[in-house]
């Protein structure tokens, strides 16, 4: 073990021994195991801070994370509330609302029963903590938990796997429809840095459908968070997932795994602003013919914050169809980071695929680097991709002014156009929220700046 890694490893260690000796007695044997195969994984691979040969973290630099000791098992905030959620996270009455501060469960700030009853009476559907889902379905939780997000994908799934002792649990039954929305809301409240470590894991069953909504927020800075999601699809289901990040001026590393059966529909939309370093990784194996993917996302950054998207669509099977679609609205001298890969795997033909990323940079000094990519190893396909960067059209600006608006008004006019693209396919009331979150995120609309 090189120093750099025991120094980590030895930051970690007293922190999951505390895990192991809580929850021990409480979690099924298989648990545990798991548990201690990820942090011994952990042990020997440290995290991805080398820069040569590293290929998936070429542009992101991770030292900060490596480098800072955060707190584990900070306890919440006192006075916090539905009331004070609302202030600072896409809030509704109807939604189910499944809430964790600090990486807890809080049945307080939680509106869901552990067992719904969908439309038509339908019974069997679970919204759960994923220690309740653990009593419920512990056998369904078992044949997925692990299976999709591998811990020995890197260290930040490592870590995130051996501090796994709760998170978010829904399940769908063979047919079902979860009429309101379901809310996965982990919320950071630590006044000085702590890390959590948040899990979800969703699954729809066969011809069933659901929207689900995960958003993060940090109420204060410095704080990490280190999430791993895994969503399946079996044959016909139909997920709409929005990942929404507002973890403010603290680290974010998101890990995201789909697996999509026959004939099934997954659309995707997320929405990033406000970190210092983030980190979305989203991968979708569509492993099952006729299988539907779409993802779309907007990023936006401003002063030094760094957001990479890392994404890959992995068509495993034939007469599969996928469409990626992200933009990015940078000022300042924030720097975002996209890479998207599409992979056709031999066989998979009737593939078609396309993939794009557009960057709006308000600023000289804002810097993207997008490498979309394309994979192919099987004939008869349709695939394509491309990548643009650029300023604020000035002919635009021009025409806007020649209308009767100020040089600031317009400009804002043209950021929320160029946003609109993405967001006009949420629902509301989130569509409004993102809206209002994507010009409150550039200090230039805040301080009364054009950019000129």
């Amino acid at each position: 073990m090189t120093q750099t890694l025991e120094r980590a490893y030895g930051r970690y260690l007293a922190d999951f021994q505390t895990v192991e000796r809580d929850v021990r007695a409480q979690q099924p044997g298989w648990l545990d195991e798991l548990r201690e195969a990820a942090f011994e994984h952990f042990r020997e691979a440290g995290l991805p801070t080398a820069r040569r040969g590293n290929e998936p973290w070429k542009y992101t630099n991770v030292g900060p994370i490596a480098n800072s000791e955060f707190a584990y098992g900070a306890a919440p905030a006192p006075g916090l509330d539905a009331s004070s959620l609302a202030a600072v996270a896409p809030w509704c009455t109807v939604w189910h609302d499944l809430v964790f501060v600090n990486g807890r469960y809080s049945p307080e700030l939680s509106s869901h029963r552990p067992t719904i009853e969908p439309k038509g009476g339908l019974k069997g559907a679970v919204i759960s903590s994923l220690a309740e889902g653990l009593a419920l379905r512990g056998d369904l939780v078992r044949r997925h938990l692990g299976e999709y997000a591998r811990y020995d994908y890197d260290g930040f799934a490592a870590l995130n796997t051996a501090f796994l002792r709760d998170g978010a649990f829904v399940y769908v039954p063979d047919g079902q429809e979860i009429s309101a929305h379901i809310h996965l809301l982990f919320v950071s409240t630590s006044q000085s840095p702590s890390v959590s470590y948040p899990r979800t894991l969703i699954v729809a069953g066969p011809n069933s459908k659901v929207t689900i909504i995960e958003t993060y927020v940090s109420l204060s800075g410095g704080n990490f968070n280190d999430a791993v999601t895994e969503i399946a699809l079996e044959e016909g289901a139909s997920v709409e997932h929005h990942r929404v990040l507002l973890d403010r001026d603290a680290y974010h590393v998101g890990l995201t795994r789909v697996r999509q059966g026959r004939d099934s529909r997954f659309r995707s939309t997320a929405f990033s602003t406000g970190p210092a370093l983030a980190r979305n990784d989203f991968s979708v194996l569509m492993d099952g013919p006729g299988a539907d993917c779409r993802l779309r996302g907007l990023y936006v950054t401003a002063g030094r914050q760094h957001i990479d998207n890392y994404l890959t669509i992995d068509h495993a099977q034939p007469h599969c169809t996928s469409r990626l679609y992200y933009k990015g609205i940078l000022d300042e001298r924030s720097r975002a980071v996209f890479g998207g890969t599409v992979f056709v795997r031999p066989g998979a033909n009737k593939t078609d695929a396309h993939q794009e990323d557009k960057n709006l940079l308000l600023s000289a000094e804002a810097e993207v680097d997008s490498k979309p990519s394309l994979e192919i190893y099987a004939d008869d396909v349709k695939c394509g991709h491309g990548a643009t960067a650029g300023a604020v059209a000035e002919e635009a600006l021009f025409y806007m002014q020649s209308r009767g608006l100020d040089a600031e008004t317009a400009q804002e006019f043209l950021v929320k156009g160029f946003a609109s693209e993405i967001l006009d396919d949420v629902m509301e009331p989130l569509r409004e929220y993102l809206e209002k979150a994507t010009t409150a995120a550039l200090p230039r609309f805040q301080r009364g700046e054009n950019g000129a």
